[in-house]
């Protein structure tokens, strides 16, 4: 149950056992009323007061409200109350979706902004846990995966330096073909990348799996880092791309580079036409649970990365806390029993 205050409850409804907690105290007060009526049926007072011994007084209080404190924390634990804490990540495999269209090349990120994102790239890869398995996918007017999923950071730097510029964008493209390879068994439709119609299945091929949506952003084994510096222009449209991966509970984060506003770019001796599609971006982000980043030098992209990678190494996440208020609890009612003991011989 969603509500806004830092602590939530699955089951808010027993927190109305908490009702017995002040009866249990008025309960508390009239048996001391009845102790000390009944006290003054003596006629010899300090015979009482020897009896009661010399711990009477305060002392006498502290057991009984250490075992009230503990019935109400352990009310509070049959509620099952959650909480937003940080948590390791469960991420096993990262898939880094990196435009290498033409416009990359552009130097108004240097050195240039190609060679500044595989420097980022490679940077964040270093600073992920070794049990995270990485896979490098590169998009241009096609999309192809230039390293597997694997655990070899040699492997990936390696993949990230072989980079070879093409012309296009398609960022759908990239976001589709990396789907595939985090599910590879998914029957993933590739030919929307392909430009190849899809054939039918043959009498040896499996038959595709059935597949049921899930909620967005909900699949924490593998996530998506796309990076682009255009906007698309050909292969299927990014925002579509997102939908499939969020019905499949994957996050894409997305980093753009470059030029907001647009502007013409030139290199060896002929120019281009680039804008940062920021728009397409952060809805692709926003669909998935994900976040969006912009960079607009080398240092912001070695920021955001740092960022990222700090993002995926911990995750925020509501968690229940039942057995930490059950355990609570249970130290307060072994304190009250151990003070009793100490000061009055018994278990009050």
């Amino acid at each position: 149950m969603k509500n806004g205050f830092p602590l939530n409850f699955i089951w808010p409804d027993m927190l109305w056992l908490l009702v017995a907690v002040p009866l249990l105290v008025l309960a508390y007060l009239w048996l001391l009323a009845r102790r000390k009526k009944t006290a003054l049926r003596y006629a010899n007072l300090a015979l009482v007061k020897q009896a009661m011994g010399k711990s009477a007084g305060w002392k006498r209080h502290v057991p009984p409200a250490l075992m009230l404190v503990a019935i109400a924390v352990l009310l509070l634990a049959a509620a099952r109350p959650a909480a937003v804490i940080t948590l390791p990540s469960q991420q096993e495999t990262i898939v880094l979706a990196m435009d290498v269209s033409g416009s990359m090349r552009a130097a108004d990120v240097l050195p240039n902004r190609l060679v500044a994102s595989q420097e980022a790239a490679k940077a964040f890869v270093a600073e992920l846990p070794r049990s995270v398995r990485v896979a490098v996918v590169q998009f241009a007017g096609t999309a192809a995966i230039v390293q597997p999923p694997t655990h070899s950071r040699d492997d990936v730097y390696a993949a990230i330096d072989r980079f070879q510029l093409q012309r296009g964008t398609a960022t759908g493209s990239g976001i589709v073909l990396s789907l595939a390879t985090i599910f590879p068994e998914a029957g993933i439709d590739l030919s929307q990348i392909t430009g190849q119609k899809a054939m039918p299945p043959g009498p040896n091929d499996k038959p595709r799996p059935d597949f049921t949506p899930v909620e967005p952003g909900s699949y924490s084994s593998a996530a998506i880092i796309m990076l682009t510096d255009g906007q698309r222009t050909t292969g299927p449209d990014p925002v579509e791309a997102a939908k499939m991966a969020a019905d499949r509970g994957v996050r894409v984060y997305t980093v753009g580079i470059g030029t907001k506003e647009g502007e013409t770019i030139g290199f060896e001796g002929w120019s281009m036409r680039v804008r940062l599609d920021e728009d397409a971006l952060k809805t692709v982000a926003q669909i998935t649970r994900a976040d969006y980043f912009y960079a607009g030098s080398a240092e912001d992209l070695r920021k955001v990365y740092q960022g990222l990678s700090t993002r995926l190494v911990v995750e925020k996440k509501e968690t229940e806390i039942s057995a930490l208020f059950a355990a609570f609890g249970a130290l307060l009612v072994a304190a009250a029993a151990a003070l009793s003991v100490a000061w009055f011989g018994r278990v009050a």
